[in-house]
């Protein structure tokens, strides 16, 4: 993946990847990732343009503080590089973090929206499922090696299953740096101050921004043991929108890494129905 830069309104530097040529879609990472999410797909989608951008503060694009590290902030950013890219419109695959500016933008720029696929994310965030979260944003891991950290993920990451050595070995690479003081996060250590203030007081009513993407094509990835989405949430998200394609995906958790069957069949059949 080859990452090019342009620089937001606020004089931030972002970077992101723009690969393929086809339909454009924009692939929004989960809080603390960056594009290199979207690895494992990428090789399923041809004939698409997959535009994957690094959030202010993570992977490749610069850090700009904590009370910058908003949705709104992030939203706008997404905005300006598809202004940066001349493009009217995209589809958007959003993965958590992702999935909720991709709702933000479907509220407020919805002329700029083709669709919207969301993985593992909805407008109710389950507090098991945040209080996870808490343990470990912001924070190095234990490991001190990419293949120690490979080995221990499968007892970190419970809810996960059936997912093969390798697949644990490219994660540990993908979302941490080696040093010679031991593994670093990909992204500032900031983030969790900000993600601690976002989520510190009554949890906001995002029914709305979902509500705002009637009319849109949207799609749904549900890991089986996610803690962060609930099946009663997707109920209600399918009650309010019955023409919403579903997917759940067995023995994963928070997140389908999006190279599963259920999960590319969700996805070509959300891709199928864009406009």
């Amino acid at each position: 993946m080859t990452h090019r830069e342009f620089t937001a309104s606020d004089g931030t530097r972002l970077a992101y990847a723009d690969e393929g040529v086809g339909l454009p879609l924009l692939c929004l990472p989960g809080l603390t990732r960056t594009g290199g999410d979207f690895d494992y797909l990428a090789p399923h989608l041809p004939g698409v343009r997959l535009i994957r951008p690094d959030y202010r503060g993570r992977g490749a694009s610069s850090w700009s503080g904590a009370a910058s590290y908003t949705v709104p902030q992030e939203a706008r950013d997404v905005l300006e590089l598809l202004d940066h890219l001349g493009l009217g419109q995209a589809a958007i695959l959003g993965t958590s973090r992702g999935g909720l500016i991709g709702m933000m933008l479907a509220a407020v720029a919805r002329e700029r929206l083709l669709g919207l696929c969301l993985n593992d994310v909805g407008p109710v965030i389950e507090r098991a499922g945040l209080e996870r979260i808490f343990d470990y944003v912001g924070r190095n891991p234990a490991a001190r090696s990419h293949a120690a950290l490979a080995e221990a993920l499968p007892r970190l990451m419970t809810g996960f299953a059936n997912v093969p050595p390798e697949r644990w070995l490219a994660e540990a690479r993908l979302h941490h740096r080696a040093t010679a003081e031991g593994l670093r996060i990909t992204y500032d250590p900031a983030l969790r101050e900000a993600f601690l203030a976002a989520f510190q007081g009554e949890t906001p009513d995002l029914w709305p921004l979902f509500d705002a993407c009637a009319g849109l094509p949207l799609a749904l990835i549900r890991g089986a043991n996610s803690d962060l989405l609930s099946e009663a949430t997707v109920a209600e998200m399918r009650r309010r929108r019955p023409d919403m394609i579903c997917a759940e995906v067995p023995d994963r958790a928070h997140i389908p890494f999006l190279d599963e069957p259920e999960s590319l069949a969700a996805i070509h059949a959300f891709l199928k129905a864009l406009p």
